[in-house]
């Protein structure tokens, strides 16, 4: 199913009092929105031919790429997603697996050539070479599935990415074919699009969960979602933005979670040295967690 945007999905990157969403985020949950598609399509099949159903998107240890490429679909780009001729690289995957003998349709070949804008595009450089991805440095694995601290030397890269990154998907010279995706569910919802920082950090949890109902955004949690945040919030630092959010981080330097006291702790270093120097010998005196203290310890030495 084509996503496509309907506007420059990286216009946010240069806003850094804004959040970035994945394009794929920003509207409802497309496990929910295509599941359905999904069954209603399989039940119709077995309506009129019989056999056993299953449907998969994205929810179980199913080689969707792969099989993408073996059906006709597209082929896996140099960036490792599936990519398109006729839709570009905006795409969900959703697999029917059935027991009724099918005919194959002809698999789809690489039409990559020599192009690497997509590897040339990433921030962190997690493309050691085509085809393959370092996920150590890739920025969606690191805003979405990665728990506790992300690396220090990649914070910076982040920028204002808090969840997913579009970078290598939106520079794919294939996306001159693509069309703006059709499902309104999953079309970006106008408070997602250049959402403020200092609001996502005013969200507790009960706010959070609320304010990210139906969304991908809600899988990744609470404390996940406010490092991402506060890393975005530091890389803020010489902007505009950068008082106001000093002040919006400053709860989180009591945070029960020490992930995120330990990315506020980063973010008001950014922000503010001189707070940080006055309140870094307290803030040892008390501090109990290992990595939490090693960020007050640290920060002077690799600002």
């Amino acid at each position: 199913m084509n996503y496509g945007p309907d506007c420059d999905p990286l216009a946010t990157l240069d806003q850094p009092d804004r959040a970035t969403l994945s394009v794929y985020a920003r509207g409802r949950d497309y496990h929910d929105v295509i599941k359905g598609k999904l069954k209603h399509l399989a039940q119709g099949l077995v309506a009129r031919a019989g056999g056993d159903v299953k449907v998969f998107v994205d929810t179980a240890p199913v080689m969707e790429k792969p099989l993408a490429m073996a059906a006709g679909i597209g082929w896996q780009g140099k960036h490792s997603v599936v990519v398109s001729r006729s839709h570009g690289n905006w795409l969900f995957l959703g697999i029917i697996y059935t027991t009724l003998a099918l005919e194959a349709d002809a698999a789809e070949i690489d039409h990559c050539g020599s192009c690497t804008r997509c590897m040339s595009a990433c921030p962190t450089a997690a493309f050691p070479q085509p085809y393959v991805l370092d996920s150590r440095r890739c920025i969606s694995y690191l805003t979405i599935e990665h728990a506790g601290p992300i690396d220090r030397a990649l914070r910076p890269l982040l920028g204002n990415r808090v969840f997913g990154c579009d970078d290598c998907l939106a520079v794919c010279p294939w996306n001159k074919f693509a069309v703006v995706g059709r499902e309104a569910k999953l079309a970006a919802k106008a408070e997602n699009r250049a959402p403020e920082l200092a609001d996502f950090l005013a969200l507790d949890e009960a706010a959070f969960r609320q304010r990210f109902t139906a969304s991908p955004i809600k899988r990744t949690g609470h404390a996940r979602f406010m490092r991402n945040v506060l890393i975005a919030a530091g890389n803020a630092a010489g902007s505009k933005a950068a008082d106001h959010l000093r002040i919006a981080i400053a709860s989180h330097l009591q945070s029960t979670d020490a992930t995120v006291r330990g990315a506020a702790v980063w973010a008001l270093h950014r922000l503010d040295p001189t707070a940080f120097n006055a309140m870094r010998p307290d803030a040892l005196a008390a501090e109990t967690d290992p990595a939490v203290r090693g960020e007050w310890q640290e920060a002077i030495v690799q600002p």
